[in-house]
């Protein structure tokens, strides 16, 4: 027998506020191509919803790195690893745009300069507020700190999990991943690295 189509609902426009952005616009569209109906009540605002939340989680593109260090590198002699382990983080994939989230930890050799340690944090949001993989995140993290710094060495660690396994595709939903990037001395120099990782795994021991 032939197969029989739904009748397709028919269009009904929204108010004008409820669709005043152009991503907005964009989602209402989504939403009825998905089988749903962007006039139901609880989804007439959804479209302006979406498009506020995906600004605020893309906001790393707008975001001024200078700004954000805001001339917080200070001249300091200190020879010894700065670490800044546990920062939060979420992002979305640019694959699937899910989010992935997890845990980075930054380390650094300084050779003149320090940075203000509540800067670290966020500029591990700038580039996690983006599209991104988990491998580009990591690097760009670790080669701000070389690029403003010039330290002897930086260790990035990023752990994570990621919502296109957990969901989706292989729905595998306590399995992580692990990236990390190391330069200078924490990737010439066994004993600094060294150094970085056990700390890094003392702390996972004690969760």
């Amino acid at each position: 027998m032939p197969r029989i189509k739904s009748p397709r609902k028919p269009v009904v426009e929204l108010p004008r506020q409820s669709i005043e952005g152009k991503i907005a616009a964009h989602i209402q569209e989504v939403i009825r191509e998905l089988g749903e109906d962007p006039a139901r009540n609880g989804l007439v605002r959804t479209p302006a919803r979406v498009e506020k939340a995906l600004k605020f989680l893309t906001a790393g593109y707008s975001t001024d790195i200078g700004q954000i260090v805001n001339g917080a590198l200070f001249d300091v002699k200190y020879d010894e690893v700065v670490i800044v382990r546990d920062i939060e983080f979420f992002s979305m994939c640019e694959h699937h745009m899910l989010p992935f989230f997890g845990r980075v930890h930054v380390a650094y050799l300084p050779d003149s300069k320090v940075i203000g340690l509540s800067k670290i944090p966020r500029l591990v949001d700038v580039f996690a507020r983006r599209l991104q993989i988990q491998e580009r995140l990591t690097q760009q993290i670790a080669d701000t700190l070389q690029d403003l710094l010039k330290p002897r060495g930086v260790g990035v660690i990023c752990e994570a999990r990621h919502f296109c396994m957990m969901m989706r595709g292989v729905e595998k939903q306590h399995s992580g991943a692990i990236t990390s990037s190391m330069l200078g001395e924490f990737r010439d120099n066994k004993q600094t690295r060294d150094e970085f990782l056990s700390l890094v795994a003392q702390r996972a021991r004690a969760i």
